[in-house]
């Protein structure tokens, strides 16, 4: 028998290999109880609940439980300036002493931004965009327009304003809405010169209807006539009639050149 097996029989070299056995077991204990000594495993400090405080009491307190403190800001409407908004980590949570905790408050200004264009626009798709927006709808008013629903007017301030102009984040802005009725009075067409056929045809896309017809002079050929009075007529400080109200003409024969 070789010399090899014969120390591979022999006692020292089993001693030797449960030494060898003993010292790595003996090694791996002390790493992982350094370890956790060394990160203090299972131990640490909760977070306080911040949210809600202000800034200045939300720093001392932090300073005083040995926290480092990073603070960024952000409009929130409705919320006092300088408040506490959001945390990182949560309350509650057990970090090491002199972890960076990370807060947001109330910005102490309210960003400006311009007012979306929203004409025309339903007013749950004006709603979203102006959400979006950081606007808010107040008052919505109704106004005779064939668009129910539809935005005719934005008003700020109690001012009609455009799309495009710029406002604080957070305002609330009024709408004038359609009402789906149309409108309940019409421009009164200019039917002076026009021949008859012509006159009932623009009295028919304005919503008026004709009333009485009043023949003038001699007329010879009905198909032929032109109007030279109308009641009422357009006038400056009168533009416009209620739909379906009667407009009484005078004709007379069109004179041919």
């Amino acid at each position: 028998m070789s010399k090899l097996g014969s120390y591979l029989k022999s006692k020292d070299f089993r001693k030797t290999i449960l030494l060898a056995i003993a010292a790595v077991i003996v090694l791996s204990l002390v790493a992982f109880f350094s370890l956790d000594w060394y990160t203090r495993h299972g131990s640490g400090i909760p977070v306080p609940k911040l949210t809600g405080l202000p800034i200045d009491k939300a720093q001392s307190l932090l300073k005083e439980q040995g926290f480092g403190i990073s603070i960024d800001s952000v409009y929130v409407a409705d919320q006092e300036p300088g408040t506490v908004v959001e945390q990182d980590p949560d309350a509650g949570t057990n970090v090491k002493e002199n972890r960076i905790i990370y807060l947001k408050i109330v910005k102490n200004k309210a960003p400006i931004v311009a007012i979306p264009d929203i004409i025309d626009a339903p007013y749950i798709s004006a709603q979203a965009t102006l959400s979006n927006f950081g606007l808010k709808i107040g008052d919505t008013t109704y106004k005779a327009d064939i668009a129910r629903d539809h935005v005719l007017q934005i008003r700020f301030g109690g001012e009609a304003v455009q799309p495009g102009t710029k406002i604080p984040k957070g305002s609330t802005i009024d709408l004038v809405l359609g009402d789906g009725a149309g409108a309940s009075e019409v421009e009164i067409p200019d039917l002076v010169n026009l021949e008859l056929d012509a006159a009932k045809f623009a009295l028919k896309g304005s919503g008026l209807v004709l009333g009485t017809i009043t023949w003038q002079g001699k007329i010879t050929d009905t198909a032929s006539v032109v109007v030279v009075a109308q009641s009422p007529i357009k006038t400056d400080s009168l533009t416009k009639a209620p739909i379906g109200t009667k407009v009484n003409v005078t004709v007379s024969q069109n004179k041919k050149p």
